[in-house]
């Protein structure tokens, strides 16, 4: 996650206009507005929660990324409850969840353990919540493997296919040097997850403190991201799928270098405009609450297809993924954060491939250049 786009407000034109006036159409006119909650937020250390309405609760935990912190949602399940998303495994997290037990929890125990993907700000603490209560694990089939795959990525040796993958984006030497101090990072963020789970799948409802929630799937983030969508509630807890003020990162990773995750992404955020109402109010999992799905939505979209176009103009000669930053984010790729922007950047230019709009060539120092299809 970096930022919005440059541009996001707006709508594009040329080349792609027409192929997204089915996702945007879909999500009603331009006419509306994103509104942030009046609630307060919870202090970052635990220990407090916020009511976003009665039986669900609000608190945070600790990120030592940018975004600071991650909000996780507690539902009254009667005896029990019931969290979404857990938090990073990271020195002070007992701490914080301790304090949450202690003057939130009330003495009843946690349940249901529900992880909306396999990131481990949203994952990392599954097991340790399991070992401490003797829940169960709900998520998605590949969030689930894709969570055990990175629990064993603790190495700080870089594979081979990864120096491949960033010096074809144009890394230096020296770059991809510097970024073996934050590999491994993902398996060392997350506490052993459980060995089995439950299973959940779309359109799939659980019952929580007495109301239905309903399992919307989206993707591009994350290859099956779990969003809940209580319709009696009216509230839609997003995760990473939908947020305000910044767009997800939607990445291309070494293991999948000619993946095309963003037609994934605009796929499911017009699908998520079809099967949630604009009524709710958007529990996600950075930044604010907010009211305003469906505007966000086409904003989201509208977004990257003016990135994509961006890209189409510096493309009218050859260029690497490294000099394509400029075309994407407002602001200077900083180091810890230039995975991120190669990862976004080669998820727009497949997509552009994918349609017949850009190709590529490799050199034979292993760099790839790209230039208009």
């Amino acid at each position: 996650m970096l930022q919005d786009p440059i541009s996001s407000g707006s709508a594009g034109t040329g080349l792609l206009k027409a192929m997204f006036g089915d996702f945007v159409g879909r999500l009603g006119g331009a006419n509306g507005s994103i509104a942030t909650t009046h609630l307060p937020p919870p202090p970052i250390e635990g220990g407090s929660a916020v009511a976003v309405v009665p039986g669900v609760m609000w608190i945070r935990q600790p990120l030592e990324m940018p975004l600071g912190a991650i909000n996780l949602w507690l539902i009254d399940d009667g005896d029990s409850w019931a969290v979404v998303d857990t938090g990073m495994r990271r020195l002070d997290a007992a701490d914080s969840w301790q304090a949450s037990f202690d003057e939130v929890l009330c003495g009843r125990p946690i349940k249901r353990v529900i992880a909306t993907h396999m990131h481990p700000d949203h994952c990392g603490l599954a097991g340790w919540l399991i070992d401490r209560f003797g829940g169960e694990l709900l998520m998605s089939q590949l969030e689930y493997l894709g969570a055990r795959l990175h629990e064993g990525e603790t190495a700080d040796v870089m594979p081979d296919a990864a120096r491949a993958f960033y010096r074809r984006a144009g890394w230096s030497a020296e770059e991809i040097a510097r970024h073996m101090i934050y590999f491994g990072n993902s398996g060392r963020g997350i506490y052993p997850m459980p060995r089995s789970f439950q299973r959940l799948r779309p359109g799939d409802l659980m019952t929580i403190g007495g109301n239905e929630w309903r399992i919307v799937i989206g993707s591009g983030h994350s290859p099956e991201h779990v969003c809940l969508y209580c319709p009696a509630l009216k509230l839609f807890i997003s995760g990473d799928q939908v947020l305000p003020g910044i767009s997800s990162n939607v990445s291309v990773h070494p293991v999948e270098p000619d993946a095309n995750p963003l037609a994934d992404w605009f796929t499911s955020l017009s699908a998520i405009g079809d099967q949630v109402e604009d009524d709710v109010l958007v529990l996600p999992a950075h930044n604010l609450p907010f009211e305003g799905l469906h505007h966000r939505l086409r904003q989201l979209i509208e977004g990257h297809q003016v990135g994509l176009e961006r890209l189409l103009e510096h493309l009218s000669e050859p260029r690497r993924v490294v000099d394509l930053f400029p075309a994407l984010f407002k602001r200077p790729v900083m180091p810890r954060t230039r995975f991120l922007a190669t990862g976004e950047t080669l998820a727009h230019l497949n997509f552009l491939r994918s349609v017949g709009l850009a190709q590529s060539e490799e050199d034979p120092a292993g760099v790839v250049w790209w230039r208009k299809g």
